[in-house]
């Protein structure tokens, strides 16, 4: 199992994973429709975040991507596993590489947006609810 950093041709294999990672907590395919173009990944999107693919022999099955929002912050973006590595340390793994990345550039603060269905996973980390958006 090794993080790599993604690169832009990996797009079409980042949004099949965000799309069904999302699908896994039963959203129904109307919604998921109206989500589509915040699902898809595109090539520049790739080339403008540090963007790091989970590869289990050879295939990706998980990634997460992160921006700095200022120079104390980062803010992740996205981390989606494939459904059936859910729950299986693998999330883990990639928030560990995350915090790796945040130690380098000496942040004091990591930004996101979660999925309601995923606040419990970051709260393990320590992560807490400072507000909602719709």
């Amino acid at each position: 199992m090794t993080i790599e950093r993604a690169i832009p041709t990996d797009h079409d294999v980042l949004t099949a994973i965000t799309k069904r990672s999302k699908a896994y907590w039963g959203y129904s395919q109307e919604q998921l429709q109206e989500w589509d173009a915040l699902l898809t990944f595109t090539p520049e999107y790739i080339t403008n975040t540090e963007t790091y693919k989970l590869v289990s022999e050879g295939v990706a099955i998980g990634y997460y991507s992160v921006f700095v929002a200022d120079p104390q912050t980062l803010k992740l973006d996205n981390l989606f596993i494939v459904p059936e590595f859910i729950s299986k340390g693998f999330g883990k793994k990639l928030m560990e590489h995350l915090f790796e990345k945040a130690a380098l550039y000496k942040c004091a603060a990591i930004l996101l947006d979660s999925d309601p269905n995923a606040e419990s996973f970051y709260s393990r980390f320590g992560f807490v609810t400072i507000g909602q958006i719709e």
